[in-house]
Order: C-alpha cells, then sequence, then structure tokens
C-alpha cells in the first residue's frame, strides 16, 4: 500500500512540477531582471576614480520582450549614474519587431546621461539576419541607434574621457553576419590608449588575438538562456563554451558576457536577465 500511494503521488506531482517549471520559465525569469556589479581592471587606465561602466546586451524588442522590460532595463542602468554605456547587440529579433519612435526615445535616455555606444549582433542586418526574414543590412538600425544618440562601432572607433581618462573604445562587425573585420576596426586605434572592445559574439576574439585591447564586452549567448547542467544540456550558440556568461579571462585578458536583457524564444530557466555594472579600477 505504501509503494501504491507513492507511485500515485509520482504521477500526480510530475506533471503539476513539469507544468510548474515550465510556467515559471515562460512566464516568470524571462522579464525577472537583476542587476550585478562586477570589478575589473584595464592596463594603462589612468583613474581619478572608479570607472562605471553600463554593460547591456541583446535587448531584442519584440512580441515576446515587453516593452516595460526594456524600460526597467534602462531605469536600472540609469539609477548606477554611469560613466559609459555599451550595447553589444541584438537590438530586435526580426525585422521592424518594434516602435521605432518608442525605441529611439529609450536610447535617448541613454545618451543622455553618458557616453552610449554599440555594435551590432546577428539579428541586427547581414547575411544570417537575411536569411531569417531580418534587416538585409545594419543601415536602418545605424540610422536609429544614430538618431538616439548612440555612436555606433562596426569596425571603428571612437575616443572617449570618463571618470577623469581617455580611453578608447573598438567596436567589430557581427562574426555570423560576416561583417567583424578587426583590420579596419584598428585601423585608426592608438595603441597607446587603453582599450575596451565591443564584439557581439564571443568566438570572434579567436580573430582579435593580434590585436591591442584589454576588456572585450559581448553578449550573443544569453548566459545560455535555457540551462540545465544536470541534464548535460548547453544550448549556448557558441563554439568555445568557457565564455557563455560573466567575467572569464583569455590568457590575461579579461572577456565580459553578459546574460542579455531579452530573449528569442520567449523562456529563460536558470539564466536570469541582466544589466551589467563594470567598476573599472
Amino acid at each position: 500500500m505504501p509503494g501504491s500511494i507513492t507511485r500515485r503521488s509520482l504521477f500526480v506531482s510530475l506533471p503539476l512540477g513539469l507544468f510548474g517549471t515550465a510556467a515559471y520559465a515562460r512566464y516568470v525569469e524571462p522579464t525577472w531582471l537583476k542587476f550585478s556589479t562586477i570589478e575589473c581592471r584595464l592596463p594603462g587606465l589612468r583613474l581619478g576614480r572608479t570607472l562605471r561602466l553600463i554593460h547591456l546586451s541583446d535587448l531584442h524588442a519584440s512580441s515576446l520582450v515587453p516593452a516595460e522590460h526594456i524600460e526597467k532595463a534602462i531605469r536600472l542602468s540609469l539609477a548606477a549614474r554611469p560613466d559609459l554605456i555599451s550595447i553589444t547587440g541584438d537590438f530586435g529579433t526580426v525585422g521592424d519587431s518594434f516602435d521605432p519612435d518608442w525605441y529611439r526615445a529609450q536610447l535617448r535616455l541613454l545618451s543622455q546621461a553618458a557616453p552610449t555606444y554599440a555594435c551590432f549582433g546577428n539579428h541586427d542586418g547581414g547575411q544570417w539576419s537575411a536569411g531569417r526574414y531580418g534587416y538585409i543590412t545594419t543601415v536602418p538600425l545605424e540610422r536609429l541607434l544614430g538618431s538616439g544618440g548612440v555612436g555606433v562601432l562596426k569596425n571603428g572607433v571612437a575616443r572617449v574621457r570618463a571618470a577623469g581618462s581617455e580611453l578608447q573604445l573598438v567596436g567589430v562587425g557581427d562574426l555570423w553576419a560576416g561583417q567583424c573585420d578587426p583590420a579596419m576596426a584598428f585601423r585608426e586605434a592608438d595603441a597607446a590608449l587603453p582599450t575596451i572592445l565591443l564584439s557581439h559574439n564571443p568566438d570572434s576574439k579567436d580573430s582579435l588575438g593580434g590585436y591591442p585591447w584589454g576588456l572585450m564586452l559581448c553578449g550573443h549567448t544569453h548566459g545560455g538562456q535555457v540551462v540545465l547542467p544536470l541534464a548535460g544540456i548547453d544550448v549556448a550558440p557558441v563554439r568555445d563554451k568557457r565564455y557563455v556568461a560573466g567575467l572569464n579571462f583569455w590568457g590575461r585578458r579579461p572577456i565580459h558576457t553578459s546574460s542579455g536583457v531579452g530573449n528569442a524564444w520567449g523562456v529563460r530557466f536558470n539564466c536570469r536577465p541582466e544589466v551589467t555594472l563594470i567598476e573599472i579600477r
């Protein structure tokens, strides 16, 4: 009798547990933002005080990512009083899946608070996006970001002054889009300046090893989005699984991979969306 009760309980509880897990992954975790703070050093940077850098990625504005969720991420970013803001790609998911006027206003909130720079991801235009009902080129988003005051670094460089020190940001085009061109990106870079590299896909590091950068900021992975380590399931879309999430080192150089703000499937599990404050000392 005890055994049959246990089996009966199992038959009842297992479906309920699976249903609850699925509901949590669809309706709770995708919008359960966390604010993370990490510390990092940037070689050659002489600061009068700690430089506060906000790292956002993978906003994925779409029907699966509510506007209110992105607005909350921006409010968290502004509340941190950043000196510098970086966004490492995937602003939408499929073409014009958002209101451009709304998006422009949100971007302007960031750029008015601190110098804001971005690189593009695989959903933002190019060969990968064009084959999936997305943008054929990055031009529409270049115009949108520019009108929102965001500096676009598509194989380009920008010099900025923050926290009393001069540094440069270098951004490369997306790897999957076939637009990653390190030689062009670093052509006008000053090797003597401390350099933060923006690149959507952390796998691009393999083509960037010979260039002078001290910190790399990435996204693309969504931190794994659905993380089931006990089941041996890893869906992160990168070859090198060492750089799926968080701050990790490639040799002596730090790479921060954001888990992202949005998502592509409407679900997350064991991998909350995040806004990251990087305190550079």
